[in-house]
């Protein structure tokens, strides 16, 4: 699909592509929190004087945020090839990855390894909450009302960068305070600290952030920076981006009581953004919606309140890049000029995960007699393309570079009710799970029951498996699946040893090891043991 954006010049997108890639880095070592320029718009002689630099700085934290995911293709190399579904054609650095060989001296393993990126944004959102306030005696149009929002997104983006950062590194260094430049040189913190800290500031902050901003939500009515929701649904985070993110944090930990109890609040009030203030609705959506974009709803295409949690590229802002999006790793012809994918889900795969002969997302159409399309091209071929997400700058390309557009999505409708089914089922709540699993599932052309599927985790966790297939849950969701299941069966091998999963998780393994950069600008740094 290439999704027809209309009026749009291409130097402009192309300044998005240069702009993004001055974010993203080239991952070299360094003794600084960030090795790009600043994290701040303007001078600290000119800045934190207007509602433009509040606005400017905010937005810059989420930019910093979306850079440090998205990086060298990190948030899909993490969360969906060790131990994933893809296959890859000729690329040895990514084929390390899949083989958990994460140590292997490649410049792509060692950059993703590198957790600098991410506190350039914690470092950007701690300076916002120290010093955003001083702007409201210098300018009376930022109101005391703007800046505790602006804050309270501030502290909820650097409780999501320590949150992704646990599930990557385990204990990692907690740092609540902003710094000129210059990385303190701190051990690393323990996981449930870390954990604990961003479970109190989104708890606090969802206090204070809106349902939606710009609109007739009565905690923030009126425009927010002279913009209704409509410009800002999908852009920044709401109330519900809040307990979404709290409700991982439990499930991560174990405590499923609240993730349940955050998943619910998430889902009873879906309402606050369904078909409001102008902007497209937040639901549940089809599978033409999914992968076609069909009236515009898909959270993959532009910005939309299905991107419940995660950072646009909308083309229409400048933001369309040829890096950072899974479709670099994807896709090939007939969609971009490019021969063959980097990587791809075998045949043998897609019929052992795909199995339900209904399912929309892939199987046989008994009318046509063709296989469906939706999730894969060329299923006959001798490498199927997945083509569930192809958001494609319109019909433009800048010699052999392809510009992409679309959102990393971290959290839709679908995902948290799934979230919610897994939590339900965790408790021994049978029926709740059932309900909100076929809930998650109800327009992809399948029904799961106790006749059908008997083991209502297995078939949640393989329902994410099909419904989030690339979009970077893969290994974190086979991490709560083994502590959910605790066997006993063999999972890794090290040193020529079999491991269980619980013998893998105790040495470390579920985690990246840390950047050898990292640990020499830092002596206090220790790597993961499994690594050593």
């Amino acid at each position: 699909m290439n999704l027809s954006i209309r009026n749009i010049k291409i130097k402009r997108a192309l300044f998005g592509l240069t702009m993004t890639a001055a974010l993203l880095g080239t991952g070299a070592s360094c003794s600084k929190i960030d090795d790009v320029p600043s994290t701040r718009l303007a001078s600290e002689e000119t800045n934190w004087k207007t509602l433009e630099d509040a606005k400017a700085n905010l937005m810059s934290i989420y930019g910093l945020m979306r850079s440090a995911t998205v990086a060298d293709n990190g948030h899909w190399l993490m969360g969906d090839l060790r131990e994933g579904d893809f296959t890859i054609t000729n690329r040895s650095d990514l084929k390390a990855v899949v083989n958990n060989q994460l140590n292997a001296s490649y410049p792509v393993i060692e950059r993703v390894s590198n957790w600098r990126r991410f506190y350039a944004g914690i470092n950007a959102a701690s300076l916002f909450i120290e010093r955003s306030s001083e702007i409201l005696e210098l300018d009376p149009r930022y109101t005391e009302l703007n800046n505790k929002v602006d804050i309270a997104q501030a502290r909820m983006l650097r409780a999501y960068a320590y949150f992704y950062m646990s599930r990557i590194w385990g204990d990692v260094p907690l740092i609540t305070s902003s710094h000129d430049g210059d990385f303190i040189k701190t051990e690393r913190t323990s996981q449930d600290r870390v954990l604990g800290f961003a479970t109190s500031e989104l708890l606090d902050a969802a206090q204070v952030v809106p349902f939606r901003y710009g609109g007739t939500d009565p905690i923030y009515p009126g425009l927010y920076y002279g913009g209704g929701w409509s410009s800002w649904n999908g852009n920044v985070w709401t109330r519900l981006s809040a307990y979404i993110i709290l409700a991982h944090i439990a499930a991560w930990q174990g405590n499923y009581i609240d993730a349940a109890t955050y998943s619910k609040f998430v889902l009873d009030n879906q309402s606050t953004q369904y078909y409001v203030d102008g902007a497209n609705p937040l639901d549940y959506i089809n599978m033409d919606a999914l992968t076609e974009n069909q009236n515009n709803y898909s959270p993959f295409a532009y910005k939309r309140a299905t991107v419940m949690v995660g950072f646009p590229f909308e083309a229409g802002n400048g933001l369309s890049t040829a890096n950072g999006h899974i479709e670099q790793l994807t896709l090939a012809s007939p969609f971009i000029p490019k021969s063959k994918p980097e990587m791809f889900v075998s045949k043998d795969s897609i019929i052992n995960i795909f199995t339900d002969p209904k399912d929309l997302r892939f199987s046989k159409d008994l009318v046509s007699g063709y296989y469906r399309t939706n999730y894969f091209y060329g299923f006959d071929s001798e490498l199927p393309i997945f083509n569930k997400i192809k958001v494609l700058y319109p019909s433009q390309t800048s010699g052999n570079v392809t510009l992409f557009s679309s959102s990393m999505v971290f959290s839709r409708m679908e995902e948290i009710t799934l979230l919610r089914a897994e939590a339900l089922a965790a408790l021994g709540d049978i029926d709740g799970a059932y309900t909100a699993l076929n809930k998650a599932c109800n327009l992809r052309g399948i029904v799961y029951s106790t006749q059908n599927s008997p083991d209502v985790i297995k078939a949640i966790f393989d329902e994410r498996r099909k419904e989030l297939m690339g979009e970077g849950w893969r290994w974190y969701d086979i991490i709560r699946y083994q502590r959910l299941k605790r066997s006993n069966a063999p999972f890794a091998e090290k040193d020529g040893k079999q491991l269980t999963f619980k013998e893998f998780e105790d040495a470390g393994g579920i985690y990246w090891p840390v950047s050898q950069a990292v640990i020499n600008a830092n002596s206090s740094i220790t790597q993961n043991p499994y690594w050593l």
